[in-house]
């Protein structure tokens, strides 16, 4: 085998990736509601959301269906725990809207669209028509404490099981099938139409046919197909109905490429490009509807505002730009820098004093010492670096415990936690076991692991340190926030260099580009050839390195095919036989689901050779490795230890979880192959890294820093994209994500 890549031409790869939220919508439509995503190009900012299926956006539309419908459980699951912890996230949400529903006084110099849309708003607050946008253009201030959120997510008490979302009744059901029979489309959808629309779902549909836009998986062709049979000669394009439909159903779409909002030149144009006559009436009808919320931000918040001359109308305006998101991201965005700020502003804890916390630091080394220092003095931290640098955060939750903190640290999934547990084991740390100090994000805020909350609801620590950052999207990065009591320590810690996270945000990008709280880089190197060749990536260079003992081993191949039968043979034979470790110890990372060397044809062949069956219960067997999504966004890797009536019995990091057989085709897939944002925050043993010919279009250097440094101890390249990968590390970026994040904290400084 060669370590080196073949130095030849490229060719014209297709389309590497298809799409997680096409082939969902498929499952959901019985394969007529849910071709494959692909929307026509509106250009750059929306047009990313039709291929966020690629990779992106494979771990949250896998999980589409995940919090589906679904029995009790006789005690409580992680899946439901966390569920309920995000309905009580949504609960204080509303209440905070509807502080938000009076008047407010903003725009008065917005002129253009802006001020068209303010004033199309205030036309219908007069109570003829619901109200529910929120224009802000916050003055900047001095440092000041931020309000105390309105209501924090409460404890749950053990005793307490959270029950399943309530399946829409029978009667519902039946109802909006005979409305979608009438109209052409697949009866299969009533449930999760019935289940979107609620009470009175079959009227809701008739009235308005282009509410099936809200069942994932429709695309606004079906829809118009079926608002034709419905309305026949009354549903043109020019219907109010659809215009409001093809907003909400754009902003879904770039939810899913990562944008917490869209700008609106990007989103008129797109509406435009769908056949809306009027895009802007389209958005004004959406906003006044309450289904959109629009925002105008400066575009330098940190800069002063312009003086006013002495006639008003000769003043200068500050630049503004316009946005329009949907509303669960929004008012997420502004919970987290409100929280952010809170813990900025507040004076930590006394724990430990100047002296004891000087004294520890000067005991450690380098940035080390640097990242204690920051903790003891500051609400909140910012801490980067590779895998080297987690010894340091293990150093600081050591030092935490010795002054008498309450230090917890929490990653971003199960593979994380239990190496994190490890390093804090080999530190010999003192006081309680080190795993019952490092939990997931998600068993953290659920309550199914961790410290548990106080009788305010707050989260009952001193010093949380959340790992893998990059990978917190917006609105779990703002429960964990507003679940810190005042006066606590937040260290945010990741790599800068992997992919954001599959959620909507760039959380951890936009808090290093703020600049509002002390950050630490890390000068701990990541050692050996796969160090080596990491650290190269991350600055955009592919460096041949020096494997002696085979660390890196590329493996060239001429097609899909054969990058298939290679896999299967590394992961079997070839890593085993020459490197020692076991093919359950090895992952397969692609960069999609789709293709004839994507996660669904890899999974297929390795389940042949590996663990070969009929695959009984849903395509799935006992010893099947699989990756399992609980909730939208997450995906967890497991084994099937057996089936039963009650479902699909798995072991997962340890822990045993049971998933519904009404949820198995949802949230379940095969796991001997994984895509880059299933395989983020986890490490192997061994990896094998498949790059087949129609991938290059996918590869971007964030894309390939994260599947090559998923490697412990060997990395295996199949490589068949030829120049396409040393030009991705060395040219192609993240696609930029629209956010008002950072808008939104400079504001609050």
């Amino acid at each position: 085998m060669s370590t080196e890549p073949e130095e030849t031409e490229p060719g014209t790869p297709e389309a590497a990736t298809e799409g997680d939220t096409a082939e969902g919508g498929a499952r959901a439509a019985d394969g007529t509601a849910g071709s494959k995503a692909q929307t026509p190009d509106t250009g750059d900012t929306v047009g990313d959301a039709s291929t966020a299926g690629s990779d992106e956006t494979g771990a949250a539309a896998d999980a589409t269906g995940a919090g589906g419908d679904g029995e009790a459980a006789a005690r409580q699951s992680e899946a439901e725990a966390e569920l309920a912890a995000q309905r009580i996230e949504r609960e204080r949400i509303e209440r905070r809207k509807a502080e938000k529903q009076g008047p407010i006084e903003a725009g008065g110099k917005l002129s253009g669209k802006a001020a068209d849309l303010l004033a199309a708003v205030r036309a219908v607050e007069s109570g003829t028509k619901p109200v529910a946008t929120v224009f802000a253009d916050p003055e900047p201030a001095p440092n000041r404490p931020a309000p105390e959120p309105v209501r924090r997510p409460q404890p749950m008490p053990e005793t307490v099981v959270p029950s399943a979302p309530a399946a829409p009744a029978a009667e519902s059901v039946d109802a909006v099938r005979g409305v979608l029979t009438a109209g052409g489309a697949p009866d299969s959808l009533a449930p999760q139409v019935a289940a979107a629309l609620g009470e009175g779902a079959d009227e809701q549909l008739r009235a308005d046919p282009w509410l099936l836009l809200r069942v994932g998986g429709v695309r606004p062709e079906q829809a118009d197909g079926f608002a034709r049979a419905l309305l026949g000669g009354e549903a043109g394009p020019d219907d109010e109905r659809r215009g409001r439909a093809l907003t909400g159903w754009l902003l879904e779409q770039a939810a899913l490429a990562g944008h917490t909002a869209l700008e609106m030149p990007a989103l008129t144009a797109a509406l435009a490009q769908r056949g809306v006559p009027d895009a802007d009436e389209a958005v004004q009808h959406a906003v006044a509807e309450g289904e959109a919320l629009v925002f105008q931000d400066a575009l330098d918040p940190r800069a002063p505002a312009a003086e006013q001359a002495e006639d008003p109308e000769e003043g200068q305006e500050r630049p503004v730009r316009v946005l329009v998101g949907l509303e669960r991201y929004a008012l997420a965005e502004e919970s987290l820098a409100d929280g952010l700020a809170r813990l900025i502003n507040s004076v930590p804890k006394d724990a430990g004093s100047a002296e004891e916390w000087e004294r520890a630091a000067e005991a450690a080394k380098g940035s080390t010492a640097e990242l204690i220092r920051a903790t003891g003095g500051h609400g909140v931290t910012l801490h980067t670096g590779g895998e080297a640098s987690l010894t340091e955060l293990a150093t600081l939750l050591r030092v935490a415990a010795e002054l008498g903190l309450r230090a917890w640290a929490a990653t971003h999934s199960p593979v994380g936690r239990e190496r994190f547990a490890g390093l804090l084991d080999e530190a010999d740390r003192p006081g309680a076991s080190a795993a019952a100090q490092v939990t997931t994000v998600a068993g953290l805020l659920s309550g199914a692991e961790g410290p548990g909350r106080d009788a305010d609801g707050a989260l009952d620590l001193d010093l949380l340190i959340v790992l893998d950052t990059p990978q917190l999207g917006v609105e779990a990065a703002a429960l964990v926030v507003e679940s810190l009591p005042d006066g606590a320590r937040l260290v945010l810690a990741g790599d800068p260099a992997v992919l954001w996270s599959a959620g909507p945000g760039r959380v951890f990008a936009d808090l290093l580009a703020a600049r509002v709280c002390p950050q630490i880089a890390s000068r701990v190197p990541d050692l050996g050839p796969l160090g080596e060749l990491v650290s190269g990536i991350g600055i955009g260079e592919l460096n041949q390195v020096d494997a002696p003992g085979k660390e890196v081993v590329i493996v060239p191949v001429r097609d899909a095919g054969e990058a298939v039968h290679r896999t299967v043979q590394l992961v079997a034979d070839s890593v085993p036989r020459a490197i020692g470790i076991p093919p359950e110890q090895t992952q397969v990372i692609t960069p999609g689901h789709g293709g004839a060397a994507g996660t669904r044809a890899l999974n297929a062949a390795l389940k042949e050779r590996l663990n070969p069956g009929p695959g009984r219960f849903a395509g799935f067997d006992p010893g099947d490795r699989v990756a399992y999504s609980p909730t939208p966004g997450r995906t967890l890797p497991g084994q099937v230890v057996k089936a039963d009536a009650a479902g699909l019995h798995l072991s997962c990091a340890g822990a045993d979880v049971v998933v519904p057989k009404e949820r198995v085709e949802q949230s379940l897939r095969h796991g001997w192959a994984l895509t880059a944002h299933q395989a983020a925050g986890g490490r192997w043993p061994a990896v094998v890294v498949v790059l087949p010919g129609d991938a290059g279009q996918a590869l971007t250097r964030p894309w390939v820093y994260t599947a090559f440094s998923r490697a412990d101890r060997h990395l295996s390249v199949v490589h068949g994209v030829e120049q396409a990968l040393p030009r991705a590390v060395s040219e192609i970026q993240a696609k930029p994500r629209t956010t008002r994040l950072p808008a939104l904290l400079a504001a609050n400084r």
